[in-house]
Formats: C-alpha cells, structure tokens, sequence
C-alpha cells in the first residue's frame, strides 16, 4: 500500500497566525505534524508519497531521514490540490490511502481504514454537522449522496476529516476520472472532486470515526485543539 500526502498548499487561513511556514510542518508535542503521519504510515508497512509546493524546503526538512518520494508542484500558488496529484500519478498503482497533510489523526483511524475492505472510502464524522468545514449528506450505504461546504444544516450526515482510501482495483477508475478533470482544466479543485464526480456512477462509501480524534488545520483553534488533545493523551 502507498500513501499520498499533498502539502503543497499555501493554507491561507491560518497563515497571518503562523507566518511563512506550511501548515502541514506545525509542531505537534516534539516533531512536526507531516513527519507524525508519515512515520505512522511506515510503521503500518505503507510506502509514503509526499507532494510539495508552498516552501518545500520546509517539507523536506521535516521529513529529514525518512524514506519518502517527492513531488513537486510548481503551480501550487494557482492550482489546488488535484494538480499536485496529477504530478504523482504514476505512483497510482497499488492500495492507496489519499490525504490533506494538514489533518491530525489518531492511530485507530488508520487502523479503521486500513480494516475496511471496500473499494473506496472517506472518513467521516457523523458528530461533528453543526459546524465544521465540508460536509455530506449519504445515501444508501451510507455513500457520499451530496457534499460541499454550503449543504443546510438539515441535510448534513457527517463531516470529512480529510483522509480516503482506495483499493488497487479501483484505482484505474480513478485514475481515469483525474485525467478527465486535468483535460478539462479543473486544476482549481480539490483532489476529492476525482470521487465526488464519480459519485453518480459509483459507490463513494463512507467510514464514520465518531469518538476518535482527528482535525485538519484551517484556523488556529484546530491547532490548538490537537495540542491540548496531544497535552493530554501523550505529555505522561
């Protein structure tokens, strides 16, 4: 299995609060947040993949040692997140877990995913609808029925954490779909959009990890919230 990160975003957000540094290299407890999900995944045997573009020297610097494979996006500033994926497709060939580099997450999310054997997933969180950044609303099989930031709160089943994996059988699809997405320009989304799009035609399961700890870094309070969640768990 491979796991892709993609850290080549600016994080505009949070940035005034950070200053000129990725978001995905904050410093959790004793070593940055990118080199925490990265020596998880080599620990559960997965190859990691890491797309960069926003000071990635800052990236590389954090993952100083490991044995990751780099991409380098040199668009980042004007593309988003599904342009620094097309820059490692070829890496697409195998089991793959996809993710935002900027989500903390718990072991046993890893541990859920990487037990659930459908052909494609998105973590998710059913506790967290009433805010929150990106959200769902499912259909049968608890599949991805609708999704945006905007979706009424009426209609909202769970909340994206940021993580999906995809198995090697589904992969081609995939793969498929991105290059129709690249060929028609859509270099302004968000890698997820490669799965929202198929979703008409495709089961996009979702895996729900309501009561286990997660959050992706848009504003400074998720930073703080997985500090104090670090302080608490890991500082005995």
């Amino acid at each position: 299995m491979k796991a892709i990160l993609l850290a080549a975003g600016r994080g505009t957000r949070i940035s005034k609060r950070i200053q000129e540094i990725p978001k995905s290299t904050l410093p959790i407890g004793d070593k940055p947040l990118i080199r925490r999900t990265v020596e998880m995944m080599i620990a559960a045997g997965i190859e990691p993949i890491v797309c960069v573009g926003y000071k990635h020297e800052k990236v590389y610097e954090a993952l100083e040692g490991l044995p990751v494979k780099f991409f380098y996006n040199p668009f980042y500033d004007v593309t988003n997140s599904i342009a620094s994926l097309w820059f490692a497709r070829e890496e697409l060939d195998d089991d793959m877990i996809v993710m935002n580099a900027d989500v903390f997450f718990s072991t046993d999310i890893l541990n859920k995913l990487l037990d659930d054997k459908r052909p494609v997933i998105l973590a998710s969180d059913k506790s967290r609808t009433a805010t929150g950044d990106y959200f769902f609303a499912l259909g049968d099989n608890n599949c991805v029925r609708k999704y945006g930031k905007d979706i009424p709160l009426e209609e909202r089943d769970c909340e994206y954490v940021g993580l999906a994996k995809i198995t090697k059988d589904f992969v081609p699809k995939f793969k498929d779909q991105l290059k129709v997405l690249i060929d028609s320009q859509k270099h302004g989304c968000w890698w997820e959009e490669v799965l929202y799009t198929l979703s008409d035609k495709e089961q996009i399961h979702t895996l729900d990890v309501d009561g286990m700890f997660w959050s992706e870094i848009d504003y400074f309070d998720d930073y703080q919230r997985i500090l104090n969640y670090i302080d608490k768990h890991e500082s005995k």
